[in-house]
Formats: C-alpha cells, sequence, structure tokens
C-alpha cells in the first residue's frame, strides 16, 4: 500500500518550486526597473497564449458522437459561466486573496498575483493526469516536470505581481493533494490522453482558459475567468450524457 508521501510526492516538489520560483522573482524584482518588469509579464503572457492555443487544439478530436468538441466547449463555457457568476466564483476567489493580502500585509498586485497564478498552475491536464498517475501508482514524473515549469513561471509572475503569486501554492495543494488522494482511493484508471475523449474536452476547455489568462496577462480584456472553472466538470458531463443516450 502507497503510503501519503507516495501518492502526494509530486504535489509538494510542485508547492516547492513556486515557493522557490516566487523567492528568486522577489530578489530579482528589487532590481529590474518597471519596464523591464512590465516586459516579463508580456512574454508570460504570449507563452500562456501559445500553451492555450496548443491545449485548445484537442477540442478537434474530442467529439461524443455527432457532436463536435467546439460546439461542447462552447456549451460547457456558457453554462459554467452562468453557473460561476451565480456562484460568484470570481468574487470568492478575489475575496481569498485580499484576505491574505491584509493577513499578511501584502502590498501591489497581491490579490491578482495570487489568482492568476492559481489558474495558471491548476488548470491543464498535467495537474489532472499527473495527480491521478501520483496517487494511483506513486508515479511523480508529470507532476515533477509540471512543478519545474510552474516554478520557472512563478519567478516571471513574481517580479512584476510580488508575493501573492507564492501563496498559489495554498491553491496547488488543494487542488493536486484533493485528486492524488481521491485517485488513490477510488481505483480509477488513468486513460491514454491521447486518445479518451473526456481528457481530451477537459484539456481543450482549459486551453481556452489558459488563452483567456494570456489574454488578461497582456491586457488585452480582463476576462472574469474563474468564473468558467464549472465549465472544466460540465464538458466531460456533456459526453457522458450523449454517450449514454446513444442507441
Amino acid at each position: 500500500m502507497l503510503s501519503l508521501w507516495a501518492k502526494t510526492s509530486g504535489t509538494w516538489i510542485n508547492l516547492l518550486t513556486i515557493v522557490l520560483g516566487t523567492v528568486l522573482g522577489l530578489t530579482l524584482r528589487k532590481r529590474l526597473s518597471p519596464a523591464t518588469e512590465t516586459l516579463i509579464t508580456q512574454a508570460l503572457g504570449l507563452v500562456t497564449m501559445t500553451l492555450g492555443v496548443t491545449m485548445a487544439q484537442s477540442l478537434s478530436r474530442a467529439k461524443a458522437g455527432p457532436v463536435d468538441g467546439i460546439i461542447l466547449a462552447l456549451l460547457a463555457l456558457v453554462v459554467g459561466g452562468a453557473m460561476g457568476e451565480w456562484w460568484q466564483l470570481e468574487g470568492r476567489l478575489t475575496a481569498l486573496g485580499d484576505a491574505l493580502k491584509a493577513r499578511l500585509k501584502g502590498g501591489g498586485q497581491f490579490t491578482q498575483g495570487f489568482v492568476s497564478a492559481s489558474l495558471l498552475f491548476c488548470i491543464g491536464p498535467m495537474a489532472i493526469l499527473g495527480s491521478l498517475s501520483n496517487g494511483l501508482a506513486g508515479d511523480s514524473t508529470l507532476l515533477t516536470l509540471k512543478a519545474t515549469m510552474d516554478g520557472l513561471a512563478s519567478i516571471a509572475l513574481t517580479s512584476s505581481y510580488g508575493v501573492g503569486v507564492g501563496f498559489s501554492a495554498l491553491s496547488v495543494l488543494v487542488v493536486q493533494g484533493s485528486l492524488s488522494l481521491l485517485a488513490s482511493v477510488s481505483g480509477w484508471v488513468v486513460a491514454d490522453p491521447a486518445t479518451n475523449p473526456y481528457i481530451l474536452i477537459i484539456t481543450g476547455v482549459g486551453g481556452l482558459m489558459i488563452l483567456a489568462l494570456g489574454l488578461t496577462l497582456l491586457e488585452v480584456v480582463q476576462i472574469r475567468l474563474a468564473s468558467f472553472l464549472p465549465a472544466l466538470g460540465l464538458a466531460p458531463l456533456a459526453i457522458a450524457l450523449i454517450h449514454r443516450l446513444q442507441p
């Protein structure tokens, strides 16, 4: 039987890299001009948009019977967005960031850094598949790779938004830790992400949200991204429903 550490090791490694990246980002921030900080944020925004577009391409392979993946994604985002607004997810996540900011006497863009980093680090197939693999088999390879990427992103985000980025590690702990522990007691089988429609639709919808985050980082438009979070659960449920209704 796997130990608690074996089931969640990738998540703890991920937390460590985010914290280390934040410390390095704070160190560099003191030596950077405002223009350079803006440039770093723009670079991260461009890379984030590229990642989002790449992930969103999986929608073309996420068909459920006669319904295309892009249609499923649209329905999931519309319905999920309405649910998120009803539940006030954007406001609640921002309030959590503000509460941490007040308690820790954080300054500047603490809340924006916390929210942006939390969404970036918790949305995507690596977080989901890596957590499932870690919980089921004790394999932290995928989460370790993700941790490396998150650590580098933390440096860039912290140089612009400050220490709030580091507290996104709490979001990672809750999301990835919960998935790993849930997988360990459920007996799920990690499906092939290249062919499984459920993984493909989650990846695609997550990609659209990552793309939206990139637009926000570039200050092209401010999107209430947290409100779309229910779409990540509604999209695979829609596929399951369609498969069940098919003769």
